[in-house]
């Protein structure tokens, strides 16, 4: 009886998996920080950096409307380089050919990665969602720490 239950989960499983391959909606190409290195390199744009945690609702919200508008995955995809980044992972990562590692071994609220504490200038205190948009030599163009509207996001880009 169990076997036959797994087989149903599979199936119904696959089956979803099928459909939303189906649908190929578009979405934004979002980069690690070593992909982003690899592709200055090849091909300098400018690159916009979303950081975001796990707790904010606002976050979630610019996740799921804001990078989800069409216009606003046409303009990122075409023009920028983009990079979603949790700002509490304690991944190590590797980027301008430095190595970058939190100092704990399990997420914290209120203690963020050493590359997102560099990069939204905040060792202490940060607000989230925070959007930074850095120009092709990586001079900030852009820096903003709260919700970004549809409307809001495509007047910056």
């Amino acid at each position: 009886m169990k076997l036959l239950q797994y087989i149903c989960i599979a199936i119904l499983l696959m089956t979803g998996s099928l459909q939303a391959q189906e649908r190929n909606e578009p979405a934004v190409n979002w980069l690690s920080f070593e992909q982003l290195s690899d592709s200055l390199t090849v091909r300098p744009k400018p690159v916009l950096i979303f950081f975001h945690t796990d707790w904010c609702s606002y976050c979630k919200k610019m996740l799921g409307e804001t990078f989800n508008d069409p216009k606003v995955i046409e303009k990122l995809n075409s023009e920028y380089y983009a990079v979603e980044f949790d700002a509490e992972s304690v991944d190590t990562v590797r980027f301008d050919g430095e190595i970058y590692a939190s100092e704990l071994k399990s997420k914290r609220t209120g203690k963020y990665h050493p590359l997102a504490s560099i990069l939204m200038g905040s060792k202490n205190r940060a607000v989230f969602p925070t959007t930074i948009i850095l120009d092709t030599d990586f001079s900030m163009k852009f820096k903003k720490f709260n919700y970004l509207s549809i409307k809001q996001l495509l007047n910056i880009l």
